[in-house]
């Protein structure tokens, strides 16, 4: 147990830049070149690491007596899931699905690498695109950047007071 969650913490030290070019080749091998599915799955293991630690410390901070009190109470492994820990660990899902959906919102490094096509293209590709070689479209830019900043603003408004909460989570006693 403590191997694993020592090799997840390892792939916080490991940076996105540094392997590019393996999960290209990976990506291109898979056949995956051009497709969502090859921006989304790199994006998900590097936001794996956070997430596995953020969660560890939510889940550890559950009393040891609340689960023996649902196994007296005859709540099996399902409800016990369901009824006491998925209420219990909410700040820290929605910390880390925030942070999650912020780092996949705001990714420009895996859509630039493994995506080709006008159809494939994300968002911050998208802003790039005002950028040409004689200059930048400021006024049509800054209009797309407020208009891409209101997703991320309603989620953060909708979960806002579970945030607090779950990144201080494993910091108590």
């Amino acid at each position: 147990m403590r191997v694993g969650f020592s090799l997840f913490l390892l792939g916080l030290a490991i940076p996105a830049q540094a392997v590019v070019v393996p999960i290209y080749l990976i990506i291109t091998r898979l056949q995956l070149y051009d497709s969502l599915l090859a921006v989304i799955l790199p994006t998900v293991a590097f936001s794996l690491p956070m997430s596995v630690v953020v969660l560890t410390s939510t889940l550890r901070d559950i009393p040891d007596e609340l689960y023996e009190a649902m196994t007296v109470d005859g709540a099996g492994p399902a409800r016990t899931f369901t009824r006491l820990v998925v209420p219990l660990a909410r700040p820290g899902l929605v910390s880390i699905g925030i942070f999650s959906g912020l780092g996949a919102w705001n990714g420009f490094l895996f859509p630039l690498v493994l995506t080709q096509s006008p159809e494939q293209r994300v968002l911050p590709l998208g802003l790039w695109n005002f950028q040409n070689q004689f200059g930048t479209d400021v006024p049509g830019l800054m209009a797309l950047v407020v208009f891409s900043a209101l997703p991320v603003l309603t989620l953060y408004l909708f979960g806002r007071r579970h945030l607090l909460g779950g990144l201080t989570a494993g910091f108590g006693k």
